[in-house]
């Protein structure tokens, strides 16, 4: 078991997006020369690629589980909480992988190139820490450490068998939490990275892609403010009427959006993240073997 998982350390990429370029990155295969075999993901939203629409009981009565979610790449819903890809998507592509499975979808998924625990809506914190706090999920309550837990218990299976408001009118206080706990982050991956040394642990730096994003949206020709899908107001975006309602349109040109549903990007809105984050991370992945 041991040797399995030093393989296992060495050859798998973990990505936790939970926290929160060069497009023509995510096109080509530039992670191919660190040789991953899997990729495991764990997260929110961003991250899901249809494990909320497998739970019960509200899953498959989400949005997500319909069109127009899915209808530029897919041509129909997957999960996703965009009209396409997600950033995931092309990180699995730049490394030469297939798309990531979700482990919800135990019956049909071909778990050989990794596995996708992420699940919309889920938190950080466990569901009985917020609960305790009067803080409730509205739609699922797999949250972190549900998703570890399921993750430890996949990795103990194949261990068994080998085979197996600011300038961007952002709200300024929610903007410094997210460097706060961005820097916090990076000083425990520093501490990880003395107590696992033969772990290769490197920091995603999804607020600054977002920044990136937000920066050349126009530049790029992207509609920085309104979702491409909802209704109502400066932004296209009423909470009471949200995306995959009925009588709520969506726009002809998903690619000239940054936002899908004033809340998740469009396709090619993580695409351009994507790029960024792979070139950033790569020269931290020591893929010289």
């Amino acid at each position: 078991m041991a040797s399995v998982f030093h393989k296992l350390v060495l050859r798998v990429l973990v990505l936790c997006c939970l926290f929160s370029c060069v497009p023509q990155c995510a096109n080509a295969h530039p992670l191919k020369i660190c040789k991953f075999d899997q990729i495991y993901q764990l997260g929110d939203s961003i991250s899901d690629t249809g494990n909320l629409i497998q739970e019960v009981p509200i899953g498959a009565a989400t949005a997500f589980a319909r069109l127009p979610y899915g209808e530029t790449f897919f041509k129909n819903a997957t999960g996703r909480c965009s009209n396409g890809l997600l950033m995931i998507d092309y990180i699995a592509m730049a490394a030469g992988l297939p798309f990531l499975p979700p482990y919800k979808n135990l019956d049909a998924a071909d778990f050989e190139h990794g596995v996708n625990f992420a699940v919309t809506g889920s938190t950080a914190l466990p569901s009985k820490v917020l609960a305790d706090q009067h803080i409730y999920s509205p739609v699922t309550t797999s949250s972190l450490n549900v998703q570890l837990d399921w993750m430890f218990n996949y990795f103990t299976s194949i261990c068994r068998n080998s085979r197996a408001y600011d300038n961007n009118q952002c709200l300024k206080h929610l903007n410094d939490f997210a460097k706060y706990h961005n820097e916090e982050l990076k000083e425990a991956i520093h501490t990880l990275k003395q107590e696992k040394p033969n772990a290769v642990i490197v920091y995603g730096d999804y607020y600054n892609a977002y920044q990136f994003l937000l920066r050349v949206a126009t530049s790029q020709g992207f509609e920085r403010e309104r979702a491409c899908c909802g209704t109502g107001g400066k932004y296209n975006f009423n909470m009471t009427r949200m995306c995959g309602g009925e009588g709520v349109e969506v726009c002809s040109d998903p690619e000239r959006h940054m936002s899908w549903d004033g809340v998740h990007l469009t396709q090619q809105g993580y695409k351009i993240m994507a790029a960024w984050l792979v070139k950033n991370i790569f020269p931290h992945l020591l893929c010289h073997f």
